[in-house]
């Protein structure tokens, strides 16, 4: 899953459930549901996530929306994996994003 944001510190929920392609309110379940996701609040409670919570969430959509994981099944692998690389999911991703900018470059041609 390639997620097209630009580089900043912090990125509003809007910003994020646009780049996934969800509703805000599936962001906020799976922050209420992930322990690894810790977004920042302001003084109205507004949700800002961090590019560490972005990697989170690629890993919690690539293991719920399309490997078929159930949140338990996402909760657990995450939990066995916590401290140990995720070589294979951050390979795949950084591919994908690779992947995407050549073909923005092909596009172009």
């Amino acid at each position: 899953m390639y997620v097209d944001l630009p580089k900043k510190l912090y990125y509003s929920i809007g910003e994020v459930a646009k780049a996934f392609g969800v509703k805000t309110s599936l962001i906020r379940f799976w922050d209420n549901e992930f322990e690894v996701l810790k977004p920042k609040k302001n003084n109205k409670g507004n949700r800002r996530f961090t590019p560490d919570d972005i990697k989170n969430l690629k890993l919690i959509y690539k293991l719920v929306k399309e490997q078929g994981y159930t949140l338990d099944g996402a909760k657990t692998y995450i939990k066995e994996k916590k401290g140990k690389s995720l070589t294979n999911i951050e390979i795949i991703s950084k591919l994908e994003s690779i992947k995407h900018k050549l073909l923005k470059i092909k596009s172009n041609i």
